[in-house]
């Protein structure tokens, strides 16, 4: 069945009940019954191929048991069991002593997760549909569900509320090709949503992967963390899908509730990447957790502040997505710019153009690229063009990694050199921009001003033309007339 057809007929079963209350709700329902599709299928693996595997469910509460068998338990009685027996369990997991890493990964991913069916013969058609049309243990159905996952974004997207933590594919791939991930370093999204950078880097590392050992460096080095239930769910099945097959180092939390003070070196990282909530307020009490220097309840500045102090002095480095109000923001914005400029290389800000994350914001946005270790003697800025004939991005017309291209020619490789001024790019020093009081909005020297000139002179010339046509649409009356004789 094709993918689009298999996930449309899922919602429409459940749009028939009564408790699911739109699309955020029916990607959540649909999320948790394709985890455990998922974890079944991986633990028929296991018992292959870990040696002394057990799986942390107590049987009757595998999907094997109680969803495989399109006759099974339907009606209030599957109702029942799934509210007041299979939850309970699965939520307790977590705290469960002695429970396995794999029951920790389902124990977090049931946490905060919700039965929201209320037909148990509607929720029997759900399962039936996705047992009788995926096999993750099939070689074909792990990519299908590759589109399974692609397709809910989509669907979330469409939701209205994924703009928090939906990121453009291409916008996560330039990132992570930039930022060039190596084995056996520690990767941190420390606002993962739906894990788009973390999948962008495991994609980047696997062709250093040769050996079962180096599978092992690969997942310990991917770690993220998110707070809210339903991007957290797809961060682990997304995990899952990507070979990480024990995603503890995903965890559902919010990273600024820890004090600053409390992260110690062995927290440090070797990268960050990451598109941090902007525009948001965090609840009373989170910025207590900073330095007064840093306090503020704007989201964007309390992430950077995490940030900077989280990378390894010698390695770290990090992309970062921010929004305009940073460059140019004052107060704890210009404290954070002026360490961001003198303990850190800020090499590179890459200004995007409206729309790339339309339609959930307008707001213009950039990539800061920076390494532990500065200071800074020059930032250089790439603004990145529309392709050929876009006014703007759209469903239709997304952003593309094709388009940049242009921006991984010019960077100048690993050690960034050669690079040049052009129409897209320039750099100012350090001490201009301390000069400007750390306002980093620069804008592009190079861009061709277009100057409309004064109003009222170009009024008297649009009055002037216009009594100039007149005059010759009276003499190409007055010749046709003319022509045809006075008639």
């Amino acid at each position: 069945m094709p993918i689009g057809t298999l996930i449309k007929s899922i919602q429409d079963i459940m749009r028939k009940d009564v408790g699911v209350d739109g699309d955020a709700q029916r990607i959540s329902q649909i999320v948790w019954l394709l985890f455990l599709k998922i974890f079944d299928d991986k633990e028929e693996e296991w018992g292959l191929t870990v040696p002394g595997y057990k799986s942390p469910l107590q049987k009757r509460f595998r999907w094997s048991s109680w969803a495989k068998d399109s006759e099974g338990i339907t009606g209030e009685e599957l109702i029942d069991f799934v509210n007041n027996e299979l939850f309970p369990f699965l939520k307790k997991l977590s705290t469960t002593e002695g429970t396995t890493p794999h029951g920790k990964v389902v124990g977090s991913v049931f946490e905060d997760a919700y039965n929201y069916m209320k037909s148990g013969t509607l929720l029997r058609q759900v399962v039936n549909t996705i047992e009788q049309d995926v096999d993750f243990n099939s070689s074909s159905d792990r990519h299908l569900f590759g589109d399974i996952y692609e397709k809910l974004l989509g669907d979330l997207q469409s939701a209205g509320n994924a703009g928090e933590y939906y990121t453009p594919r291409a916008l996560t791939q330039f990132m992570v090709d930039i930022i060039n991930p190596q084995l056996g370093e520690k990767i941190l999204d420390p606002a993962c949503g739906t894990g788009g950078f973390l999948t962008s880097a495991i994609g980047n590392l696997q062709d250093q992967v040769k050996t079962a050992k180096d599978r092992e460096r690969l997942a310990v080095g991917i770690n993220g963390v998110e707070k809210k239930p339903l991007p957290h769910m797809l961060a682990m099945t997304n995990m899952m899908l990507h070979g990480i097959d024990v995603p503890t180092n995903i965890r559902h939390d919010n990273t600024l509730t820890r004090p600053l003070k409390d992260y110690g070196p062995k927290d440090r990282v070797d990268i960050v990447i990451t598109n941090p909530p902007f525009g948001g307020m965090e609840e009373d009490g989170i910025e207590g957790n900073f330095p007064r220097k840093y306090q503020t309840r704007e989201t964007a500045d309390l992430f950077m502040a995490l940030i900077m102090h989280l990378l390894k002095h010698d390695t770290g480095r990090a992309a970062v997505v921010l929004p305009d109000g940073f460059l140019f923001g004052e107060g704890t914005k210009s404290t954070l710019k002026k360490e961001l400029l003198e303990e850190f290389n800020l090499h590179t800000i890459v200004r995007l153009p409206k729309g790339v994350f339309s339609p959930y914001t307008g707001i213009n946005t950039n990539v800061l690229f920076f390494e532990k270790g500065g200071p800074t003697k020059d930032v250089w800025f790439f603004e990145h063009p529309y392709p050929e004939g876009y006014k703007s991005y759209s469903k239709s017309k997304p952003l593309t990694i094709k388009e940049f291209d242009r921006e991984k020619a010019w960077w100048g490789g690993a050690e960034r050199k050669g690079r040049k001024q052009n129409e897209y790019a320039w750099k100012v020093s350090a001490k201009d921009l301390a000069e400007r009081n750390y306002n980093l909005d620069c804008k592009n020297p190079h861009e061709t001003k277009v100057e409309l000139g004064d109003p009222d002179e170009l009024w008297k010339e649009y009055v002037a033309i216009s009594k100039d046509l007149e005059s010759v649409q009276a003499a190409l009356k007055a010749e046709l007339i003319k022509s045809f004789g006075g008639k």
